[in-house]
């Protein structure tokens, strides 16, 4: 642990705060504003985490902007409107298509460590939560320990998450348990 370096925890967007569309067999943002409608107990779950000390940043990839079907402005209202319901530091997204080869969109873990480094965050005391492979993957690359929230299109095969949770609720659970964990063999030590 480096001193003065805070713990996160970084959140995938898509289907782990807010609602996905399926259209076709494949899952979409929210396209709108009016569309965007948190998971049930995020909200609760974000809350827990941001009570007991956690930075709490959003780290996204909204390859809708590169592929023209969706707006950077567009994105930035969705964020706006889970900022003000949510006590997010920060939302973080990679705009670009998986052709770009960016080193923001996850799986790389651009986005985890611009915000570390910004924020003065420590990624080995930080968690990351998403609902793919790459978001596991990502927060790996960083250093962060992971939470998987199981779907159909998660990937599970391709990665190696600490934990699996069937949701952000879950995933708090399973978090701060960790987080009390760790106290305990600290005051130990």
């Amino acid at each position: 642990m480096i001193e003065g370096l805070r713990p996160a925890v970084f959140l995938d967007r898509d289907g782990v705060l807010n609602r996905v569309f399926v259209r076709d067999g494949v899952t979409h943002p929210p396209g709108t504003v009016a569309e965007f409608e948190l998971l049930p107990g995020a909200a609760g779950a974000v809350r827990r985490l941001h009570a007991i000390g956690f930075v709490l940043i959003v780290v996204t990839n909204q390859p809708d902007v590169a592929r023209g079907t969706q707006t950077r402005e567009g994105v930035e209202a969705i964020h706006a409107r889970l900022c003000a319901e949510l006590p997010m530091l920060e939302v973080l997204a990679c705009l670009h298509d998986a052709e770009d080869d960016c080193a923001c969109r996850k799986p790389k873990p651009g986005l985890i460590l611009e915000a570390a480094r910004r924020w003065r965050l420590d990624p080995k005391r930080s968690f990351l939560v998403g609902d793919r492979w790459s978001d596991v993957i990502a927060g790996q690359a960083a250093g962060c320990r992971t939470v998987l929230v199981e779907t159909p299109y998660s990937g599970r095969a391709r990665c190696q998450p600490d934990h699996c949770v069937r949701d952000l609720a879950e995933a708090a659970d399973w978090i701060l348990t960790q987080k009390r964990e760790a106290k305990a063999h600290e005051a130990v030590c």
